[in-house]
């Protein structure tokens, strides 16, 4: 299986009205649609590291049938009305345990945790019939990103077990940026993204830990927990290569997605 890094924009994107542009949402729609494609065969599982979810260790959604959880504030009460009845996994939650703990990793179970919308948002698209079982994993708390690159790599042979692994998060993430005078920080921190990811992999993951001294990294992410599952698909992706998947604006500014394969 590929892994994916994959923006998930802002709020219930695509679902109810924002006000945004007609042409920026319709971009959103298909790329979000267009990841079913990436892998090549459906897949039994799909593993989510969500920008929205910390905890002190890598803690994994263990619930049969995880509820939505509504992490967003200010929309429309249809917001909040949303459905998407995917299926946990608590064996995938379990092997999830083994292999982290293998690496070194204390764990942790969690079996009331719903889909936060860094999951729901983008799948609800790609996955629209909610047949293929979903488990969400947290970051961990601290935000160190060679510790998350580790823990990409302990996630690898889940690859070769049928399972989708996507990083949810956003390229540019900075609430009170969001304005057109961020542009040229956004497109040249862009820019050094794109070319960190698809370098070979050692100078791919010596570049993402030193991210903060990118041009522009801490007006781009004055805090980085939307970067951080891309480096847990640096680290999941082994020697493989990074590429773009899709490049769109976001209230006027670049968001990237990657995958690796």
């Amino acid at each position: 299986m590929p892994v994916a890094y994959v923006p998930h924009a802002g709020g219930p994107v695509g679902h109810v009205e924002m006000g945004l542009p007609p042409a920026e949402v319709a971009g959103w729609i298909a790329y979000w649609q267009s990841l079913r494609a990436l892998p090549p065969c459906p897949p039994k599982a799909v593993l989510v590291i969500s920008a929205h979810w910390e905890a002190p260790v890598p803690t994994v959604m263990s619930a049969a049938q995880p509820a939505l959880l509504f992490d967003y504030g200010g929309f429309p009460p249809e917001a909040y009305r949303l459905r998407w009845p995917a299926p946990g996994d608590p064996a995938l939650a379990a092997r999830v345990g083994v292999l982290l703990n293998r690496a070194g990793f204390n764990t942790a179970e969690d079996p009331l945790r719903g889909y936060d919308h860094g999951t729901f948002v983008p799948l609800k698209f790609t996955y629209p019939d909610a047949a293929v079982p979903v488990v969400q994993l947290s970051l961990i708390a601290g935000l160190d990103p060679y510790l998350h690159i580790r823990l990409g790599r302990a996630l690898a042979p889940l690859r070769d077990e049928g399972v989708f692994l996507v990083g949810s998060g956003d390229s540019f993430h900075n609430l009170r940026g969001f304005q057109p005078s961020s542009r040229e920080a956004a497109e040249q921190f862009d820019a050094w993204l794109s070319a960190a990811v698809t370098a070979p992999a050692p100078e791919r993951e010596a570049r993402l830990v030193a991210w903060s001294q990118a041009p522009f990294a801490r007006h781009c992410h004055p805090r980085e927990e939307h970067l951080l599952p891309l480096m847990v698909m640096a680290g999941a992706a082994g020697d493989d290569a990074g590429q773009v998947s899709w490049r769109g604006p976001f209230m006027g500014l670049p968001q990237t997605g990657y995958h690796f394969a």
